[in-house]
């Protein structure tokens, strides 16, 4: 069974940095697409950025030249590296495993198999 297991959330101060993991058991992640997702009360999962298996990625409009995500294969640990916070950046941050679909946006929740239990982002003064 995959196991997603998340960390290095908390709470920062807009204009801050922090970099969140996402560490994989039983699974290779550059066979798939990955996808940090984040979720507040009220609105709709999104995708804030995903990386497939060869390397390249995606970001939503809100977090581009922000955020970045990246992959250390021999770790086998997801980062999403994320700058200039704001405080609609807040959020509980999730990352999930799909099927591998290189080049394309692939913002479909559903075609995510595997998810982690999410680590809990605040930006506030």
């Amino acid at each position: 069974q995959v196991q997603l297991v998340e960390s290095g959330g908390g709470l920062v101060q807009p204009g801050g940095s922090l970099t969140l993991s996402c560490a994989g058991s039983r699974v290779i992640f550059s066979q798939f697409t990955m996808g940090w997702y984040r979720e507040t009360p009220g609105k709709q999962r999104e995708l804030v950025a995903q990386i497939a298996g060869d390397g390249t990625t995606n970001y939503a409009d809100s977090v581009k030249g922000r955020f970045a995500i990246s992959m250390d294969n021999a770790k086998n640990t997801i980062y999403l590296q994320m700058n200039s916070l704001k405080p609609e950046d807040t959020a509980l941050y999730y990352c999930a495993r799909r099927p591998n679909c290189p080049g394309y946006r692939c913002d479909d929740s559903g075609e995510y198999d595997s998810w982690g239990q999410g680590t809990q982002v605040t930006v506030s003064s």
